[in-house]
C-alpha cells in the first residue's frame, strides 16, 4: 500500500488513550457522541451517506444543525459527506475540497467554543476528528506541509485525553490505528524507524482487536473503522478470507457504494471466484453508464483492468483486449495516466498481441510503456525484458 502522509498523519492523530467516563447519559445530554436520541435521529442519515445517497444525507445532517447547531457534531457530519463523495475518486477530483474543508473547519470552531466552556472531553474528540481528516485530504493533495501540521494540531488535543478510558467507543478507532500503524511503518519503511523511536511501541494484532471492536460497537465511527479495517486486512495482511467477509458485509449493507463494492469484486478475483467477480464488475460498468452518483470513471477503470485479467486468464484474448483498451480510456478520462493501471494495461496489450503473433504491435505497446515509465518501474522491466524475447524471437526465425 502506497504510504502517503495521511498515514502518518492519522498515526500522530491517535497517540492519546481514551477517556474515563462514569456518569449515566440520558437523552437530554450535552455530550452528542452519548446522546442515544441524536443517534437515532443520526442513523438513517449515516446509512444514506456510506450507500451514496448524499443529498438525502444531507438533508438529515442539516436537521440535525438546526436543533444542534451550536455543536460540532453536524457540520462534522456533512464535511464527512463530502469525503465520501470524494473517495470513489481517489486523488483525481478535487471539486468538494473547499466544502469538506469549510465544514470541518466549521466543526473546528465550535469544538473550541465547546472545550473551552468545560465540556474538553468531546470538544478535544472533534478537534482531533477534524484535524484528523483535513491531514487525511492533504495527505491525498501531496499536502504534506499542511497534513504534518493537522496531524500536530489533532495530537495536541489527543495529549489532553490521555489516561482516560471507557468515554465512548467511537476513540476506539484511533488507538486501533496507532497501534497497528506504529508497528507496520517501521516493518515496511525502514527510513521512518528514527520517527518512530519518538512513540511508543505498537501492536499489529492489538490494533486489528482494536478496530474490530470499535466496528463492532461504535455508532459515528463503525463503517470507518470497518472501513480501515477491510483496507489493513486485504492490502497489509492479505487475509484474504476476513477480506472476503467483511467486503461482502458492507456491500451487502451498502449496495450502491462503489468503493464497497469495487473492493469485493477485487477480493472475489483474488480468491478466483470470477464468475462473481465478472457480474460485480459487470454491475459497475452499468452504473458508470448510468452515471449513478459515486460510480465514476475511475471506478469503471478499475472494473475495465480486472475484467481484461479475468478474460486473459480464460484464453479469450480478443474480450480481453476490449476492456485493457477501455480500462486505459477511463484513465485518460479520469486524468489518471500516472498510475499503475494505466501502465499495465498498455503491457498487457502488449502481451496479448505478443501471443497472437502480432510482433510489431507488441513492440509498439511495450515501447509505449518504457516511455511512461521510469526505468526503476517493474512495468518498465517488464516491457524491456518482453522486448528483447521479439527481439530474440525475431532473429532466431531470421537464422532458421
Amino acid at each position: 500500500m502506497k504510504l502517503n502522509l495521511f498515514i502518518v498523519s492519522f498515526l500522530i492523530f491517535f497517540t492519546a488513550k481514551s477517556q474515563n467516563w462514569t456518569g449515566e447519559i440520558d437523552s437530554t445530554s450535552d455530550i452528542l457522541l452519548k446522546n442515544r436520541y441524536v443517534e437515532i435521529e443520526a442513523s438513517q442519515a449515516m446509512y444514506d451517506m456510506y450507500n451514496m445517497n448524499f443529498d438525502r444525507a444531507e438533508r438529515q445532517f442539516r436537521y440535525l444543525k438546526k436543533q444542534y447547531g451550536w455543536h460540532p457534531l453536524p457540520d462534522f457530519l456533512i464535511g464527512l459527506s463530502y469525503w465520501w463523495r470524494l473517495m470513489p475518486h481517489g486523488d483525481m477530483e478535487t471539486k468538494w475540497d473547499g466544502l469538506f474543508l469549510a465544514y470541518m473547519d466549521s466543526s473546528q470552531r465550535k469544538a473550541e467554543i465547546l472545550y473551552e466552556e468545560g465540556n474538553k472531553i468531546e470538544g478535544a474528540f472533534f478537534l482531533a476528528a477534524t484535524y484528523g481528516f483535513q491531514g487525511r485530504l492533504y495527505g491525498e493533495r501531496s499536502q504534506y506541509l499542511k497534513a504534518s501540521l493537522a496531524g500536530k494540531n489533532a495530537l495536541n488535543y489527543l495529549e489532553l485525553c490521555n489516561g482516560q478510558e471507557d468515554f465512548s467507543p467511537e476513540l476506539l478507532l484511533g488507538k486501533g490505528l496507532f497501534n497497528y500503524y506504529a508497528e507496520w511503518i517501521p516493518e515496511n519503511y525502514p527510513l521512518l524507524k528514527p520517527l518512530m523511536a519518538f512513540f511508543p511501541d505498537g501492536d499489529k494484532k492489538e490494533g486489528i482487536l482494536q478496530l474490530k471492536e470499535t466496528a463492532r460497537n461504535a455508532f459515528y465511527a463503525r463503517t470507518e473503522s470497518q472501513y480501515y479495517l477491510l483496507r489493513i486486512l486485504y492490502e497489509e495482511e492479505n487475509n484474504l478470507s476476513e477480506a472476503l467477509e467483511l467486503s461482502k458485509y458492507l456491500y451487502d449493507l451498502y449496495p450502491n457504494n462503489s468503493y464497497f463494492q469495487n473492493y469485493y469484486a477485487r477480493i472475489l478475483y483474488r480468491r478466483g471466484k470470477f464468475n462473481q467477480s465478472i457480474a460485480l464488475f459487470d454491475s459497475i460498468l452499468t452504473r458508470v453508464e448510468q452515471k449513478q452518483m459515486g460510480y465514476e470513471y475511475s471506478t469503471a477503470r478499475y472494473a475495465t483492468y480486472f475484467l481484461g485479467n479475468i478474460y486473459k486468464i480464460r484464453g479469450d484474448l480478443n474480450e480481453s483486449k476490449d476492456f485493457f483498451q477501455r480500462s486505459i480510456q477511463y484513465a485518460e478520462l479520469s486524468n489518471a495516466t500516472d498510475k499503475g493501471y494505466y501502465y499495465y494495461s498498455w503491457l498487457h496489450l502488449g502481451e496479448l498481441a505478443q501471443i497472437q503473433g502480432q510482433w510489431d504491435q507488441a513492440m509498439g505497446y511495450y515501447k509505449k510503456v518504457r516511455k511512461l515509465t521510469k526505468n526503476s518501474h517493474l512495468a518498465n522491466q517488464s516491457a524491456k525484458t518482453k522486448i528483447q524475447e521479439i527481439n530474440d524471437a525475431q532473429k532466431k526465425s531470421l537464422n532458421k
